[in-house]
């Protein structure tokens, strides 16, 4: 909360990032109906809060800067398996980066004094909540339930320690 044009900056590239994880996934799994579906309008979605937050920039006159990447999210993502099974990583490993999303948004929300902003945020941290739990259901629907929640378990796991790790920075991951 000290850098607020470096946090909005970051927090622009995830948004966009989020629409991008959302059409790479639409391209890898095209006959898979329900997550075309469901994934195209997540797109769409990221892209709009893209916009919010580049718009939120653009009123504090700055500009959107250099992505310098989200370790977090590299990291996270590299746990994904291989072959088989790598439709249900992937969901769950978006699933838990937009459930970590929404924490840091609303943790964001309950300590700006700006209130205009402190409801952007509130209003973001419901979205990534949403977010989170499609994910989860899309895993459901592509893999066996029980196979599902066990690996949620495992991935949660190295994604708290992932997170644990990370310095804090002007970041939202």
């Amino acid at each position: 909360m000290s850098d607020l044009d470096s946090l909005l900056d970051d927090h622009a590239h995830c948004e966009k990032k989020a629409a991008a994880s959302a059409l790479s996934l639409i391209v890898a799994y095209p006959a898979h109906d329900e997550l075309v579906r469901r994934l195209s309008a997540l797109a769409v979605e990221e892209l709009q809060h893209f916009r919010m937050v580049h718009e939120r920039l653009l009123a504090r006159g700055r500009s959107l800067g250099g992505d310098n990447g989200d370790p977090y999210a590299k990291k996270l993502l590299s746990l994904a398996r291989p072959n088989r099974g790598r439709l249900t990583d992937r969901l769950l490993l978006l699933g838990l980066i937009e459930a970590r999303s929404r924490e840091r948004l609303e943790l964001l929300a309950e300590n700006l004094r700006d209130p205009d902003l402190a409801r952007f945020y509130q209003q973001l941290s419901e979205a990534e909540e949403r977010h989170a739990d499609m994910f989860r259901e899309l895993a459901a629907v592509y893999d066996e339930l029980g196979a599902v929640e066990e690996r949620l378990l495992v991935l949660a796991r190295a994604e708290t320690e992932i997170a644990a790790n990370l310095p804090l920075l002007p970041r939202i991951h």
